[in-house]
């Protein structure tokens, strides 16, 4: 089972997930709720920045169940099995995964109880090189009551 309680330095340090990804939806996130950030990678998470009440420990993602929501960015390498728990712990989320999750046969399970929101670009992960990620994102939720279930930012 992957855990993710112990940060792993790597040439990704300072590609963290950029504040703008969460203010581009902070209109969809409650602030009357405890937001469960469980993906630890270097403890900045700028969900913070935006004034938000989050926990943000370095654990293990698997063996705990903090919070109200989940709202992170989790490893892609582990999607499926970060989708899985969240839906077996009942809890509401916004995960920012690649498009290409959505074409995965276990998300076909999922199709009546996920919603989608669509950024309005291609999200850039490391803007300090002037780079960007060459594959696109989606906003993946799961009982955050959004009023389509595909949503166009």
């Amino acid at each position: 089972m992957a855990t993710y309680s112990h940060y792993q330095p790597s040439i990704h340090d300072d590609c963290i997930t950029p504040i703008e990804v969460w203010r581009q939806i902070q209109h969809l996130i409650p602030d009357d709720k405890e937001i469960w950030c469980p993906f630890y990678y270097n403890g900045d998470h700028k969900l913070k920045d935006l004034g938000y009440n989050i926990i943000h420990n370095q654990e293990d993602f698997f063996f705990n169940n903090r919070g109200d929501i989940v709202i992170d960015n989790p490893p892609f390498s582990s999607k499926r099995k970060v989708v899985e728990r969240m839906l077996e712990i009942d809890k509401p989320f916004i995960l920012l995964m690649p498009v290409s999750t959505l074409c995965y046969g276990y998300m076909r399970d999922y199709k009546d109880k996920i919603q989608i929101i669509i950024p309005p670009k291609r999200i850039n992960f490391a803007p300090h090189l002037k780079s960007s990620a060459s594959f696109d994102c989606l906003y993946y939720c799961y009982k955050m009551n959004l009023d389509n279930d595909i949503n166009w930012l």
